[in-house]
């Protein structure tokens, strides 16, 4: 894509409503747009962000064994009244009533949908089990929405719900959630921790919360530095081996780990000083597991190998991809903007003509630009006729994985200079070498 025709609305200042980093770079780097109080445009740049994490979390739910489904945002409050919690959630929700006087919402979480659906259809324990995801806008009437995408009104959630027969079954589908959040996370280059949780309004009794750390989390966390080495299974995991992926839970869940919510001082105490990790953290993902909970006061109930009918056992397992992206930028970034993580960046490569009108220079360019797309890389190139010092600063402000700057000098030495946004490390490689430093994307 050429910068001159991409929509790249960048801001010089930082915008005074912006209270954290995410904000404020999500703003100035033209990701988002707000359009009201908790509610956001996702412009270009934020779009390709929170796609590729969707596309990440999308195939470790598929690989676990997931299958994905698309429910509506607009709810009927019927379904909540059978549950109980129509009356119970709170102001969060958003209640409507549509022109026929029959009162909807504004889903902020699918429970009752995907029960009904799974009763409507599944009635033998032969079907089981199975685990529905969707990844669907949410709203949740928020009393004081802040810190940008991080707590908005409106979100992006990914909820997938599992169904088994009993609680064995259920703790198995726990246990495959568990190791593909381990896996979702590890791929988009954050160290995730998974904390025993309070399940909130939603109930249940076996629940984690996944942390990353930052320094400007929002909440404090406790654990033990042996986290920061665990080794997250690889793409070869077998999620049907209920052995091989319980072996992984019981590894990840026996050092000690808990937020300030959860905290237990006699606990900590145990962790020998040098062990202890104590740091500030943010929520990306939070799996639990609730039982009957609302198989039972909706009817959702198979035959079980007795004859017997069964109320199945369920649990639920959220992530929220535009409260993700925010939290990917507050684990990872500097004083002069973004820096991405490779497979999440919005590009691979900002390519950048430092003297656009010259014809060398555009002429390495446009060669570049085209083979690097051959080979399937994603490239940003600043074709815009802008002083030096503004686009360095966009390339870092933006953050993409590595710059190629093309430059008069080094072109007539057949050279372009190589960025690498992370460590700041820069080198000089002659441009017929580009195509092999760059080559096809894994």
């Amino acid at each position: 894509m050429r910068l001159s025709r991409f929509f790249l609305p960048i801001l010089k200042e930082n915008p005074r409503e912006a209270e954290i980093v995410s904000h404020r770079l999500m703003l100035r780097a033209g990701m988002i747009r707000q359009q009201g109080a908790g509610s956001f445009s996702w412009l270009p740049l934020g779009k390709r962000v929170l796609d590729k994490v969707c596309n990440i979390i999308r195939e470790e739910q598929n690989r676990a064994g997931a299958q994905e489904i698309l429910m509506p945002t607009i709810q009927s409050a019927e379904l909540w009244m059978e549950s109980g919690r129509y009356d119970d959630y709170g102001k969060e929700m958003l209640r409507i009533t549509d022109r026929h006087e029959r009162k909807m919402l504004y889903g902020p979480t699918n429970e009752e949908m995907v029960t009904d659906i799974f009763r409507a259809y599944v009635k033998s324990y032969k079907d089981l089990p199975l685990n529905l995801y969707h990844i669907q806008w949410k709203f949740r009437d928020e009393v004081r929405p802040r810190f940008g995408v991080m707590r908005s009104r409106e979100f992006l959630m990914k909820d997938a719900y599992s169904f088994d027969l009993d609680f064995e079954g259920a703790r198995a589908a726990y246990n495959r959630m568990f190791v593909a959040y381990l896996r979702t996370f590890h791929r988009m280059g954050l160290k995730a921790i998974p904390m025993r949780a309070e399940t909130g309004p939603i109930g249940g009794d076996l629940s984690h919360e996944f942390i990353i750390l930052a320094s400007t989390g929002e909440s404090e966390v406790f654990c033990h530095r042996e986290f920061l080495d665990l080794p997250v299974p690889g793409a070869d995991i077998d999620f049907t081996d209920e052995a091989e992926i319980g072996g992984v839970v019981s590894q990840w869940t026996a050092p000690y780990a808990a937020t300030d919510e959860m905290h237990e001082e006699a606990a900590w105490k145990d962790v020998p000083d040098k062990d202890r990790l104590s740091a500030r953290g943010i929520e990306v993902g939070h799996i639990f597991h609730f039982g009957t909970k609302y198989s039972e006061p909706m009817k959702a109930s198979v035959t079980g190998p007795d004859g017997q009918e069964h109320f199945v056992s369920m649990g639920s397992y959220g992530i929220g991809p535009s409260r993700l992206a925010a939290a990917i930028i507050e684990a990872s970034h500097d004083e002069n903007g973004i820096i991405w993580p490779e497979a999440v960046a919005p590009f691979d490569i900002m390519l950048i003509n430092m003297k656009t009108g010259d014809a060398e220079c555009d002429r390495v360019c446009g060669e570049l630009y085209a083979g690097l797309r051959s080979a399937g890389r994603e490239v940003l190139y600043d074709d815009t006729d802008g002083r030096a010092g503004a686009k360095f600063a966009t390339a870092d402000l933006i953050g993409l994985p590595w710059q190629i700057i093309v430059g008069p000098r080094g072109v007539a030495n057949g050279e372009v200079e190589i960025k690498n946004r992370a460590t700041g490390e820069r080198q000089t490689l002659a441009i017929s070498a580009v195509p092999g430093r760059f080559g096809a994307r894994a």
